[in-house]
């Protein structure tokens, strides 16, 4: 029996999508929930698994082709056994060594893979002969290769996989300029889209602050354990901006609104956007009535998004919405920058690196760790004192976290 095998139906804010991967072949076996190709659209990768047991019949859409939401991007026979020789793609026939050269190119030491499989393997810097493949004849699977890139990671040693420069390597001895023209990722190109549009149709403005970290550097190191033990997860700053900036939202309710057409939107409540950098490109999932979030469930919650924005599985609710963002360019060392909208909210507050500078303290000169702070905002939303005495507001509970819990 035979059946189509559909694009998922895209929320009305995505209007299209594209094949990202097929993780499976005309005539290759499948089992029922099993990842069978992939389909990237302006926001998420979504899904789509086998309906029942069986084999893939035909692919429609091949990898980079533009589908539709509902639309069918292939044929799906069900009940059979994929016990023959699946069908080559045209990338497998190109690839690919036909199954005798694939036998003797196993015998001798070299590792097959699939082209999904040679992909990861390629992005991620792995040799795939020191892969031990697990699918039929020795073949290297894309999970094998993402089990291995997972265990250099977590092993944290010398053989860690980096991840695959943009240009390959190439002879340049001979006075070559080699380049290397590679399409924009659909979240990619809408991530510009966005950015640029920011910029031309609000009146940004940035302003500029610091904070003196070590109150709070003090007060991590001294209830780290304690916090671990009783909570399962580490002390990070991340929490403190977050309840840090959800107070400081309920006292200038202009900086938590947002803009659509004419009309200004005030929101009620405080949903705060964390901006998290994937290869795939920067996404902002959002932390849901962060007033009714404890430090504890605000670091459980951004680990568990990171995880999930790196293994592309952020799901468009997880993104959607939002009334104010927070970015940390720190991480990457950024000492100070200024970021850009992310609309239709007004304002987004940009941490930095923590770096020691002389400061004056009661007169005299000391060494403290401080962090610049940037709140760049919608000026015709904000006005200038409002969104200063907001920062100010930050930086004030943040030097003294006791001002968060007492609400002063």
């Amino acid at each position: 029996m035979s059946t189509e095998i559909k694009a998922p139906v895209f929320p009305e804010s995505v209007a299209e999508g594209t094949v990202a991967t097929w993780h499976k072949q005309p005539g290759e076996a499948c089992s029922r929930d099993e990842l069978i190709v992939d389909i990237e659209t302006d926001k998420v990768v979504l899904e789509v698994v086998a309906p029942a047991d069986g084999v893939i019949e035909e692919i429609l859409k091949n990898e980079g082709d533009t589908v539709e939401s509902g639309e069918v991007v292939g044929k799906f026979k069900e009940g059979a056994k994929g016990e023959s020789k699946p069908a080559e793609s045209k990338e497998e026939s190109k690839e690919e060594a036909p199954k005798d050269e694939a036998k003797s190119e196993a015998s001798s030491g070299e590792a097959i893979l699939s082209p999904a499989a040679r992909k990861l393997a390629e992005e991620n810097n792995v040799d795939p002969n020191s892969i031990k493949g697990t699918g039929k004849d020795g073949r290297v699977t894309k999970e094998d290769v993402q089990s291995h890139v997972d265990s250099a990671k977590s092993s944290g040693g010398a053989s860690a996989p980096q991840p695959a420069a943009d240009m390959p390597e190439v002879n340049v001895s001979q006075g070559e300029r080699p380049e290397k023209r590679v399409p924009m990722t659909r979240l990619r190109a809408s991530i510009a889209k966005r950015l640029v549009n920011a910029q031309q149709s609000a009146a940004m403005l940035t302003t500029f602050n610091e904070v003196n970290m070590a109150p709070i550097m003090e007060m991590r190191k001294q209830y780290q354990d304690s916090f671990v033990k009783r909570h399962g997860i580490k002390l990070g700053f991340m929490s403190f901006f977050t309840k840090a900036a959800t107070e400081a939202l309920k006292r200038f309710p202009a900086v938590n609104a947002s803009i659509d057409g004419n009309d200004m939107v005030y929101h009620g409540y405080q949903d705060i956007g964390v901006a998290v950098s994937t290869d795939r490109g920067l996404v902002v999932p959002v932390l849901r009535d962060s007033d009714a979030m404890g430090l504890a469930d605000i670091e459980k919650k951004i680990v568990e998004y990171g995880t999930k924005a790196k293994e592309g599985k952020l799901a468009i609710e997880d993104m959607t919405g939002g009334t104010f963002t927070i970015t940390n360019g720190g991480i990457f060392g950024s000492l100070i920058s200024t970021p850009i909208l992310n609309p239709p909210q007004t304002a987004i507050l940009g941490m930095h690196k923590i770096q020691e500078r002389p400061m004056a303290v009661n007169g005299k000169v000391e060494i403290q760790p401080m962090m610049y702070l940037a709140l760049s905002y919608d000026h015709r939303m904000i006005d200038g004192k409002e969104a200063v005495q907001f920062l100010v507001a930050i930086k004030e509970m943040l030097e003294d976290p006791a001002r968060i819990l007492l609400d002063v």
